[in-house]
Parts: structure tokens; C-alpha cells; sequence
């Protein structure tokens, strides 16, 4: 039997299920069902309020074999990749481990490789603000003149701390703290 950490087990898996953040799931379901899908997002709040969660049903969203889609069926082989993590085409980097130029120099140079089985090649950024002053402007080149094919989820608790040309190229959601209500 493998174990698995109960946070894992019960991680939402649909917009549907998201908790305490119904106005950005239904936004983002708005905008997948009108093909408005943005280059780039900023999510922003507290620690443990589904910032990286969403980005992975975005993620799954957009490359899901029946998608685009707002409702991955979380039954396919891409679904089931991006889920696990083994995707190709859902990139996750750690911004406080690889905060520097030469990762987003590697990063951009990478880019512009198309995706390997889905429509879009995603990179989530788990705490953007992370990153130097060096690698922000490294990465601005490639946000003012993205790939189609390429969309960047950038994940923070300090959005502030994120450069106003990068805040700026981006759709920002603000992520709220989650009540007892919900």
C-alpha cells in the first residue's frame, strides 16, 4: 500500500473544488470558457490558501486532452501527469532555491521549445518575489514578448516585493486568508 500525506489525498483537484477562493475559480473558469487566457499570472496571499493548487488545476485546465477546458476530467494521461507532477509541459520551480539569473537565464532559453503533449508549456514560479533583481530583468524580456505557448503562474506571500514591470505584465488574483465558514 503507498502511503500518502493526508494534505496530498485531500488537495482539491477541479475549480469546483477550491476552498475559500470562489471568486478566483470563477474567474478563471470565465476566462478558460471565453479562450481570454492570459501570458502570465500573479497569485498572491498567505501561506496555505491554494495559490499552488490553482496554478496545478490551471495548469491541468489548459492541457487537459479534452481541454482547453474549466473542468479537467482528472482521467487522462496528461491530467493524471500533471497531478503527480511528472508532466513535461507543467515546469515547478522553488524561486527561493533558484533565485538567481543563471536559472532564469536556463529558464528563457527553454521557453521557446515547444510543448511535448499538451497545448501549453506552464511554468509555475513558487515564490516569485524571491528571485534577484537580476533575474526579475532577466525575465522580463521573455514577459513582454512571450511565446504562444508558453504561460508563466508566478506564486508569492509578498507581492511587493515583485517588481512594478513584472506586476505589471501580469494577471493579478489576490488570494484571501480562509475562514472558519468555509
Amino acid at each position: 500500500m503507498e502511503h500518502q500525506t493526508l494534505y496530498r489525498k485531500w488537495r482539491p483537484q477541479t475549480f469546483e473544488e477550491i476552498i475559500g477562493q470562489k471568486h478566483i475559480a470563477q474567474t478563471l473558469i470565465n476566462a478558460i470558457s471565453l479562450n481570454r487566457i492570459s501570458h502570465a499570472y500573479i497569485f498572491s496571499g498567505p501561506r496555505g490558501v491554494g495559490k499552488t493548487t490553482t496554478a496545478r488545476i490551471l495548469a491541468k485546465s489548459l492541457n487537459c486532452e479534452n481541454g482547453p477546458t474549466p473542468y479537467p476530467c482528472n482521467k487522462c494521461g496528461r491530467c493524471i501527469r500533471i497531478t503527480n507532477g511528472y508532466s513535461m509541459d507543467v515546469i515547478e520551480i522553488d524561486g527561493a532555491s533558484n533565485n538567481g539569473v543563471d536559472s532564469i537565464r536556463e529558464l528563457r532559453n527553454k521557453v521557446n521549445f515547444a510543448p511535448a503533449e499538451g497545448k501549453y508549456r506552464i511554468y509555475i514560479i513558487d515564490e516569485v518575489h524571491m528571485l534577484s533583481t537580476g533575474a526579475f530583468n532577466a525575465l522580463l524580456k521573455t514577459l513582454e514578448e512571450p511565446p504562444l505557448h508558453v504561460i508563466f503562474i508566478f506564486a508569492t506571500t509578498d507581492p511587493y516585493k515583485i517588481p512594478g514591470t513584472i506586476l505589471s505584465r501580469c494577471q493579478w488574483f489576490n488570494f484571501r486568508r480562509i475562514s472558519l465558514e468555509d
